[in-house]
């Protein structure tokens, strides 16, 4: 995809009942960029990024401390709670602070997927950058029926079906877009450069996880506004408002 859509449309973000009866703490927070042009480098992105790892570094956490860190726990909790073994298949903000922490660094990639590495080294949240440019209408987080279709990132020649139960994010199409919740991404929601239509999401479970989704999302706000990007109102779900809807006309901006 070259460039998003021109026009208003619209995206129904859900929250399974399934999951919420499940994970009952589960909170997302959500903003859209309807229409930003990501680019290679952003010198702010960078040293924000950097000076993350630095922290980390510092921090000295062995693998086990990275675990037993509150958020991190809780998520291990969820994952359990959905039949996934956090050992075998950590969390998203676990991986990253796990490799960060025996002092390595995380590949730059781009303006954005920078931005949420360095947001979720900080929060101990996972953060993401989706390019939802090619789903229409509606994108579900759920359990999996087992017949879905998942591209691995970086190897979208080799489809997968998630197990049944497993918690994805999926369209209406019966596209899965992510392995074992926030595990691994998908191919077809990689951030690439150029003018994208994103979505970005930050994740919870831990015991009063809105406070800290609320002011993750006011954070990057404020940071992509320092980057001339505009974006939209942030929208939070959790079980007792399980679904919203984001988006509307883009506007073209650069993520710098």
């Amino acid at each position: 995809m070259d460039s998003p859509s021109t026009g208003t449309r619209t995206l129904t973000v859900t929250i399974d009942a399934r999951l919420s009866e499940r994970v009952p703490g589960y909170v997302l927070g959500l903003i859209a960029l309807p229409d930003v042009d990501v680019v290679k480098d952003a010198p702010a992105v960078a040293r924000q990024l950097t000076a993350a790892e630095d922290a980390l570094h510092a921090a000295q956490l062995t693998k086990a401390d990275v675990s037993a860190l509150p958020a991190i726990a809780a998520w291990r909790e969820a994952y359990r709670a959905v039949d996934v073994n956090p050992n075998r298949f950590p969390c998203a903000a676990e991986s990253i602070l796990r490799r960060v922490a025996k002092g390595d660094r995380l590949p730059r990639i781009n303006s954005l997927v920078d931005l949420c590495n360095a947001v979720s080294l900080d929060s101990q949240l996972p953060v993401a950058s989706c390019d939802v440019g090619d789903i229409e209408g509606e994108l579900d987080v759920r359990l999996a029926h087992g017949a879905e279709t998942y591209l691995p990132l970086g190897a979208p020649e080799q489809p997968e079906q998630p197990e049944p139960g497993e918690v994805v994010y999926a369209d209406r199409h019966g596209r899965a877009h992510s392995r074992r919740w926030n595990w691994r991404q998908g191919d077809l929601v990689k951030t690439d450069l150029g003018r994208r239509r994103i979505l970005l999401t930050v994740e919870s479970v831990h015991e009063a996880g809105r406070d800290d989704v609320e002011r993750v999302l006011g954070q990057i706000t404020e940071t992509l506004a320092d980057l001339g990007v505009e974006s939209g109102r942030p929208l939070v779900l959790d079980r007792s408002t399980p679904a919203g809807e984001l988006f509307g006309a883009p506007s073209a901006v650069t993520a710098r």
